[in-house]
């Protein structure tokens, strides 16, 4: 699973997550720091990611377009980015099982 983490996350979990998702990276990674989501969805899907994000509006493009991309949406309110690190370590099974589950297209990731 590679996942893209949005400019609302840190692009410290790239590295921090790298031995669970070894092939992810962060927006700015890739050019795409202040970019449209239009702009995102379109580069996650060409290159297979799962986009992740804090921000709500990438359910709506899932729900209207369906996947792929494939996006979980980081539901933790105000949390540190160990929060999120330690919350995608903790679901991997679950995020792994939503990876090939080829019905899917959207994850909400809670505490």
């Amino acid at each position: 699973m590679k996942l893209l983490f949005d400019q609302n996350l840190s692009s410290r979990l790239v590295q921090a997550l790298h031995d669970l998702y070894p092939d992810s990276a962060h927006l700015k990674d890739v050019g795409l720091e202040s970019a449209d989501d239009a702009a995102v969805w379109e580069y996650a899907k060409e290159h297979g990611f799962t986009i992740t994000s804090k921000d709500f509006d990438f359910w709506q493009f899932s729900f209207t377009l369906g996947q792929p991309p494939k996006v979980i949406w980081v539901q933790l309110g105000n949390c540190t980015t160990s929060d999120v690190e330690a919350a995608l370590r903790r679901r991997y099974n679950d995020l792994t099982a939503f990876d090939q589950d080829e019905r899917e297209s959207f994850l909400t990731l809670r505490p």
